[in-house]
């Protein structure tokens, strides 16, 4: 009894004293505000120059690592992490891996269809798409529900669908990713809000980008950290079509089961 007083009056202590230190923090801010704190303008400069980075590269490979939050019915926050791959080739091919504790999925795109394979369950599913990686994109979306969070990073124009709802952004100022210098920008529009942070210098590729739920009560996060990235790599055209493995059923998506981030029956709360 006495360790567990003990330790309770440390985190008392510990709470007080991060609690007056973030005051002290804000405090400061408002009565000196940094030059870097800039407003909404410099924010969609950084962005811009981001998305045109990202559309004039023909090709790219790069690793990622996702954490999603979500929060149970009692209110407890649980974090779930997955890690995956992107190979793209622009215009229209498209092969993402992605990894977790409850899933193990590759999404195939060669331009005319899309393919999506359950490594653990060892099936997959047919989607008669043709088109660019945008429209891909979009359809997903619109008609088949399937919104992988972070995925307009991918689009040819980056910038128009992560500020079509923005009512806020700022430029934070600068932090450091994996040892890289970024420009840090935090937006908001109705229902989320979001960061990124990007690499400074004549490469402005996004190294981090977490969006905040403020529609679902505990405010989950979903973040996304980028890392390995090679512009102009020009991938083998069968790394995009898929081929089943020995034994793989086709079935319909909607009975394709085990591919999310989280365990079946999971409340989600975050999306973009």
């Amino acid at each position: 009894m006495d360790l567990f007083l003990h330790r309770t009056g440390l985190r008392r202590l510990f709470k007080g004293a991060l609690a007056a230190m973030t005051l002290g923090i804000w405090l400061a801010m408002i009565a000196q505000p940094s030059a870097r704190a800039q407003g909404g303008d410099d924010a969609m400069e950084i962005l811009k120059a981001m998305s045109e980075y990202i559309g004039a590269q023909q090709s790219i490979a790069l690793l990622f690592d996702s954490d999603i939050e979500v929060i149970t019915p009692e209110l407890q926050k649980l974090q779930f992490t997955s890690s995956g791959q992107v190979l793209l080739d622009r215009p229209n091919k498209l092969h993402v891996t992605r990894h977790g504790g409850y899933a193990d999925v590759d999404f195939y795109f060669d331009g005319k269809r899309a393919t999506l394979y359950g490594n653990n369950v060892n099936a997959f599913a047919n989607l008669d798409v043709q088109g660019t990686i945008d429209q891909l994109i979009d359809k997903l979306r619109g008609e088949h529900g399937i919104d992988a969070p972070g995925a307009d990073l991918l689009f040819s124009h980056a910038i128009d669908g992560m500020t079509a709802d923005v009512i806020d952004a700022r430029h934070i100022g600068r932090g450091v990713v994996d040892g890289v210098e970024c420009e840090h920008l935090a937006f908001r529009d109705t229902d989320t809000d979001w960061q990124i942070w990007v690499e400074v210098g004549p490469k402005p590729i996004p190294h981090k980008y977490i969006i905040t739920s403020k529609a679902t009560a505990g405010a989950p996060q979903y973040t996304l950290r980028i890392s390995g990235w090679k512009s102009n790599t020009q991938p083998p055209v069968d790394e995009f079509t898929f081929k089943p493995p020995a034994g793989a059923k086709q079935i319909d998506l909607s009975a394709l089961s085990g591919i999310d981030e989280v365990p079946p029956g999971t409340p989600m709360g975050v999306k973009r």
